[in-house]
């Protein structure tokens, strides 16, 4: 757990994270253990390692609001909460104290075949600014550095390092520097695909302040 001007933020593994600042927001859960039932929710985007309902089921109650992908949306119809609400980037939401942000996530050089990328940017697959007590926390999500990151300005930046899908440690490195956040958190490695060994080589590499976090529940 990592706690910066009072919000506290656990890495659940891969692209999994729970922001606490009295509200317990979660993004991505994926194969987590039951927890701290969920006050908002943000799913990126629709493939199985982000938008997990499984997993979902764990943390949701009938008082949990959801932000997601509209490719999302028949998968999470089978929760029972407050409110889906659908974003594509470029949107901007409170929700109660908090300001979410939903800025675009894509590949650019990750291909599933040729001239075929993972992430493509036409579906608006979407990355999170998370605004919490003044603490703007970015999360990339399944992205490549990308010319939009930036304008983001975040104090927290949660980065994917391990490549195949996302950024290497070496693009995030330079993602990092075109974002230049306070602190940077690699993420996206030691489960589908990656080691702790991508978030070093990316520590090694970035010009900012870099927290490896260790994977809690």
């Amino acid at each position: 757990m990592f706690e910066y001007k009072g919000v506290k933020l656990t890495w659940l593994g891969h692209d999994a994270f729970r922001i606490e600042d009295g509200q317990v927001i979660y993004i991505d859960p994926y194969e987590i253990e039951e927890g701290a039932k969920a006050d908002l929710v943000l799913i990126s985007h629709e493939h199985d390692d982000h938008c997990s309902v499984a997993d979902l089921k764990k943390v949701v109650t009938p008082n949990t609001v959801l932000v997601a992908h509209a490719q999302s949306k028949n998968e999470l119809a089978k929760l029972h909460v407050k409110e889906i609400k659908i974003a594509k980037p470029g949107d901007k939401l409170t929700l109660g104290t908090v300001t979410v942000e939903t800025v675009p996530a894509y590949n650019t050089n990750k291909f599933r075949e040729p001239g075929k990328v993972f992430h493509p940017k036409e579906d608006g697959k979407l990355g999170f600014i998370v605004t919490v007590k003044g603490v703007r926390i970015y999360h990339a999500a399944d992205t490549d550095h990308i010319t939009e990151m930036k304008d983001m300005a975040p104090d927290i930046a949660l980065l994917p390092v391990s490549g195949t899908y996302v950024m290497t440690a070496k693009e995030a490195a330079e993602a990092a520097a075109s974002i230049k956040p306070k602190v940077a958190i690699p993420m996206h490695y030691a489960s589908i695909v990656g080691s702790v060994k991508d978030a070093e080589e990316f520590k090694k590499l970035a010009k900012c302040e870099v927290k490896i976090l260790q994977k809690e529940q």
